[in-house]
């Protein structure tokens, strides 16, 4: 079996959100399952998702599919696998693959956070991964053939391993965002010396951080601006927008005694496997909802953090007792108050953290592995 993979690849760095581990998993998840991984050299599909000028992102498009169906007729493959927003989806390409006899798969992993229904540029996949519980009734309500599965992890079977608690401590990994804030600074307020640390870049701003106005930045062109956001999302969100603004975003003094500093990935690992409790976050900043009721959704940390072999206390979110048996596999809270009950237990009971740390790992790795799901696209597709 042979996967032409689109999943992000780029040999360069922009200043994009986190993209260059997601086809360091599926490369490695594709050879461990047993099957055969490809991709068009000089293909650069980061690059499709850096804000630029219509004609040179309409030049990237063009091109980049163009390489990708000239590499495909060279070399056939049994499946098209990508991770592609619809931006960068160009349909006739798709359907001149699916002349090839290829049957194409799309993997997108923020449905929940980025949109409100299925965009119309996924209905020509012939299969639609969707890893969120919540976005599955977007891809039913449009009709558009879809196959639940976890986020795509793949950690060394080196690091499969169960490892000595070095951090007795309660450890959130992550950047700052307004949420995640909201939620931290809650905690602190209820409990002052919670065994915190938090590590990631963004906590350490004491101030709001604001970007000045450019020089030529009109009146008109924040009234057009303004317009633009609301016909793009709508009268309510535009007032949690208005809302939002009076939420002071700096790190207060308390929560600040908490931070611990950025880090890399080999200490990414370490901590999560390593520390006492490892926090999962779910919630995200959106001006869909109210700035005090945010949305959530379960993360990629939610298959990660397990197969690590966390002690994993993550936020309650819709689906999360499909991925596991809470209180034996995962704990999970609810808001501020229930974390701090359930992290204060865990912290008093190390045979807990041991039972939790084993079967979550173990279920992370069984089931919620990229062989698994792969297996279960090829089936689905009858190939």
């Amino acid at each position: 079996m042979k996967i032409f993979l689109a999943f992000q690849q780029s040999e360069n760095v922009y200043p994009i959100p986190a993209y260059d581990f997601w086809q360091r998993y599926i490369k490695n998840g594709i050879t461990e399952a047993g099957y055969e991984w490809t991709e068009c050299p000089g293909a650069d599909w980061a690059l499709g998702l850096v804000a630029q000028p219509q004609n040179a992102h309409a030049k990237w498009k063009q091109t980049t599919w163009e390489k990708t169906i000239a590499s495909l007729k060279k070399k056939p493959v049994d499946i098209f696998l990508s991770y592609l927003y619809p931006a960068q989806v160009d349909e006739s390409a798709i359907k001149e693959i699916q002349k090839m006899g290829i049957p194409c798969v799309n993997f997108f992993c923020d449905n929940v956070r980025e949109f409100t229904k299925a965009p119309s540029e996924f209905k020509t996949f012939n299969l639609n991964w969707v890893p969120e519980h919540k976005a599955v009734r977007f891809y039913r309500s449009a009709g558009y053939k879809y196959i639940q599965l976890p986020m795509p992890v793949w950690i060394p079977p080196g690091d499969r391993i169960i490892v000595k608690e070095q951090y007795h401590q309660i450890t959130f990994l992550g950047s700052k965002d307004i949420q995640r804030q909201i939620l931290l600074e809650d905690i602190i307020k209820l409990e002052p010396d919670l065994q915190l640390a938090i590590y990631g870049s963004g906590w350490n701003q004491t101030a709001r951080q604001l970007n000045p106005a450019a020089d030529n930045y009109t009146l008109f062109d924040s009234l057009l601006h303004q317009f633009a956001f609301i016909k793009r999302h709508g009268i309510k969100a535009y007032t949690n927008k208005i809302k939002s603004r009076k939420y002071s975003y700096g790190t207060s003094p308390a929560l600040l005694t908490k931070y611990k500093g950025g880090h890399q990935f080999e200490a990414y690992k370490i901590l999560t496997a390593a520390s006492a409790i490892t926090v999962g976050i779910n919630r995200y900043p959106s001006y869909h909802f109210p700035l005090y009721q945010p949305d959530t959704y379960s993360r990629l940390r939610d298959i990660e953090a397990p197969m690590f072999g966390a002690c994993y206390l993550t936020e309650w979110t819709e689906g999360i007792e499909d991925l596991y048996e809470i209180g034996h596999e995962i704990e999970v809270y609810r808001n501020a108050a229930e974390f701090i009950e359930k992290a204060k237990e865990l912290i008093a009971e190390p045979a807990k953290r041991k039972t939790l740390k084993v079967n979550g790992q173990k279920r992370a790795l069984n089931d919620h592995n990229i062989t698994s799901s792969l297996n279960k696209i090829i089936t689905s597709l009858n190939i």
